[in-house]
């Protein structure tokens, strides 16, 4: 008797657990990408590599020394260009959109806020030139030399959710989607201020960028705590790499696979919650050999890593 679809895949489920394991998750499960500039700012240089590696898939963030969405629309087609000869497609293009401190409420605020839908503007066309879907963008940076009381610290993110919606309303309409990282140093950093960002803005347009290791630097546990405050379904892309703790308790980047970090644990539980986006691996440890070689030895690690996911 002939097994439906779902019989079959519950009896291939059944038989990889008889066998004491399960399936390793497939390129189709786990999509790796890497961000190009960290492997080399020139793209001819860093398409060949991730064509060296199969890999379909690139971050694109700065090329040829400035941040893609800063370059000549000329030199955005030649990336493509490139891009396209090695059958490399654009899984997230990165951007500093509100990356920079909130601008305050005054002349001089609103012109820097101008600024940065200038930024957005230019990030939409740049991500049609490229043919992503997505954009990186950020939550704005905390000003070190501030500690605001608890009601002042709710009217900032108060009004940092209300340019965020509008931000999303603007993507929503260009039917792109705004992943905003949980960068180390801003005011969403952590899984637990992620989470709440999320439920204070819930337009379909936006969501996260998870960044497990900045979690870390801010002192959370990211993976399993943090992660587990954070609804998949609003996770958009994802960064991994690996760092180190030392004595004084200061993180450091290292090779993935080296480090602290159970990349491979946060990969699992990413897929079980049904994410669907890439793997992007944002390397950013120094090897003495220079970029490429951190890259090749953390991208080997990372797809052994998937092997077992």
């Amino acid at each position: 008797m002939l097994l439906n679809r779902r019989g079959f895949l519950w009896a291939g489920a059944c038989a990889s657990l008889a066998s004491g394991r399960l399936l390793a998750a497939t390129p189709q499960q786990a999509p790796l990408s890497v961000t190009t500039d960290e492997i080399d700012e020139d793209v001819t240089i860093a398409a060949r590599f991730l064509r060296s590696f199969t890999l379909d898939w690139a971050e694109v963030r700065s090329v040829w020394g400035r941040y893609v969405v800063e370059q000549p629309l000329d030199k955005v087609r030649e990336a493509r260009s490139i891009l396209d000869a090695h059958q490399i497609r654009v899984s997230v293009l990165d951007t500093p959109f509100f990356r920079e401190l909130l601008p305050p409420e005054t002349p001089q605020g609103r012109a820097a806020l101008d600024k940065e839908w200038r930024v957005l503007d230019a990030s939409f066309e740049c991500a049609k030139i490229l043919g992503a879907d997505r954009l990186r963008t950020f939550a704005f940076s905390r000003n070190p030399k501030e500690n605001p009381d608890a009601a002042a610290l709710a009217r900032i993110e108060g009004r940092i959710f209300e340019l965020l919606r509008e931000a999303a309303r603007r993507a929503a309409r260009h039917n792109l989607l705004l992943a905003v990282e949980n960068l180390e140093g801003s005011y969403f950093s952590t899984g637990a201020q992620s989470a709440r960002l999320l439920k204070n803005v819930r337009d379909d347009a936006l969501g996260l960028t998870w960044d497990p290791t900045n979690a870390i630097t801010e002192g959370e546990n990211a993976f399993p705590d943090g992660f587990a405050l954070l609804d998949a379904a609003r996770i958009f892309n994802v960064h991994l790499r690996d760092y180190r703790r030392l004595p004084s308790g200061e993180v450091v980047w290292c090779a993935v696979g080296e480090g602290a970090f159970d990349n491979l644990s946060q990969i699992r539980a990413l897929i079980k919650g049904g994410y669907k986006g890439r793997y992007n691996l944002e390397t950013h440890f120094h090897h003495p050999d220079g970029k490429l070689a951190a890259s090749r030895a953390s991208l080997s690690a990372l797809m052994k890593i998937v092997e077992q996911a």
